[in-house]
């Protein structure tokens, strides 16, 4: 049996530790575009404030270590054709041009994304970087040492991670964003808020609902970021890009989404029952809507690799679908979110309300606290938790976790309100903050059908 996988990236990697441990007896072989593998992108910002000392630190795998267990490993390989008829692939070795035919019984697709470089003019300077690959994060390290004022664009997670590295290692930051708010994917208006009082209290300039519209070189070597609210002389830019999947070798011969993305069912198989895809080449299965979505993470990549080899010859594990859980450290604050924002549940036309909880996490009598904030979105027709959003010194990344289980299991507001959660003064009131916030939405329900009636 002859699997093939296209493109080693953490889904390719995890399909490949699957592959290896069901299917012993298969003969793997890998093509991949790149020199390396496994670079972890959230290490850009790590290396810039100094937290990751080597990039190479941030690669969790090798291509040799795969080698050593009989896979053939075509490393710098640009697979240029695939026809699913013939079950043939045609690649060229870059480093030779030589092109390389080969065949495969099954096929795992996990090509990734490409990057979608905004339109705006000047954007060809070279003074414009990109921020996605290792190679792109080795030139934004190296540009950076000889700039002192640095702009972003973008106001996602990279882009905000972004900021505090830049900060961190003794620049000065612009962070511009198109939308009127921060992290407008993963947040609503409150929590992202606070993220922003967090950039301003640490010297990040922040320009929210402004639209770049050109870069100009300047006579003494600096780069005009020009906006719709003014101009912005600095010695760098870096775009923080958005990406789109990556499947133009199965065009027209698997099902795609609108974007492009390969459609795939529960077990990771396409239209095609010999090919299997999975991370940002396809969609995930998003619970809180029950329909299929375009949520490119390195998480989901993992997941979907890891179910892609493990279905590829027996389907044996369906997919679970994702809450889109997300998390990051800024400053000293963990944010982090799962499920829908307010703002996205009412465009999916629930009946959605939110409530706003803020506290100190354990009790006051403890030597030390922090405060911890939580905004808890739900459906009121069926009182199912929909989403929430955690900001806090304290580590609360693991009760993002917690509410995700909890929208999987389409868990209620009133179930929430006394999930059994542990008790010790050490961590938490003898009520957990997530029963607290629950509680609160109890409450403003008890109210409002107090008030129908």
């Amino acid at each position: 049996m002859k699997i093939v996988i296209i493109g080693c990236t953490h889904a390719g990697i995890a399909a490949i530790n699957q592959c290896l441990k069901y299917y012993p007896d298969a003969t793997i072989t890998v093509y991949e575009r790149n020199r390396s593998i496994s670079y972890l992108s959230c290490a850009t910002y790590l290396h810039i404030a100094g937290s990751v000392k080597d990039l190479n630190e941030a690669m969790y795998a090798n291509p040799e270590q795969f080698i050593k267990k009989g896979v053939q490993m075509r490393m710098q390989h640009d697979v240029i054709e695939i026809d699913s008829t013939a079950h043939t692939i045609l690649a060229q070795d870059l480093q030779t041009k030589e092109f390389v035919h080969d065949k495969y019984d099954k096929l795992i697709m996990t090509t990734g994304s490409k990057t979608t470089i905004p339109v705006i003019p000047g954007i060809e300077s070279t003074k414009v970087m990109l921020c996605k690959t290792c190679d792109q994060a080795q030139k934004l390290y190296k540009a950076s040492k000889n700039a002192e004022t640095i702009a972003i664009l973008g106001g996602g997670y990279s882009g905000v991670e972004l900021a505090e590295g830049y900060l961190k290692s003794g620049h000065q930051v612009i962070l511009f964003q198109r939308k009127k708010q921060l992290l407008n994917q993963y947040l609503d208006t409150t929590i992202a808020q606070k993220v922003k009082k967090l950039l301003l209290d640490n010297n990040v300039k922040v320009m929210t609902n402004t639209v770049v519209t050109r870069f100009n070189e300047t006579d003494d070597g600096k780069i005009l970021v020009k906006t719709n609210v003014g101009d912005y002389s600095v010695d760098m830019v870096t775009i923080t890009p958005g990406v789109l999947p990556q499947a133009d070798l199965l065009k027209g011969q698997v099902k795609l989404a609108k974007n492009g993305a390969i459609i795939t069912n529960e077990y990771m198989q396409s239209s095609d029952p010999n090919i299997f895809a999975a991370g940002d080449v396809t969609e995930v299965h998003y619970n809180p809507t029950l329909n299929s979505k375009y949520i490119p993470l390195a998480s989901h990549a993992i997941r979907q690799g890891a179910l892609a080899g493990a279905n590829i010859l027996n389907p044996r594990i369906k997919t679970m679908g994702t809450q889109a859980t997300t998390g990051m450290l800024v400053f000293g604050n963990t944010v982090a979110s799962t499920g829908l924002t307010l703002h996205e549940a009412l465009h999916e036309n629930f009946d959605a309300q939110e409530v706003f909880f803020e506290s100190n996490y354990r009790p006051d009598f403890m030597p030390t606290n922090a405060k911890i904030s939580i905004e808890l979105v739900y459906d009121r027709k069926s009182r199912q938790i929909l989403g929430a959003q955690l900001i806090s010194e304290h580590e609360v990344s693991q009760s993002a976790n917690t509410i995700s289980v909890v929208i999987q299991n389409k868990n209620t507001i009133d179930q929430l309100a006394y999930l059994d959660m542990l008790f010790s003064p050490n961590f938490d009131e003898p009520f957990n903050y997530l029963n607290l916030v629950a509680q609160k939405a109890v409450d403003k329900e008890y109210q409002y059908l107090k008030n129908q009636k």
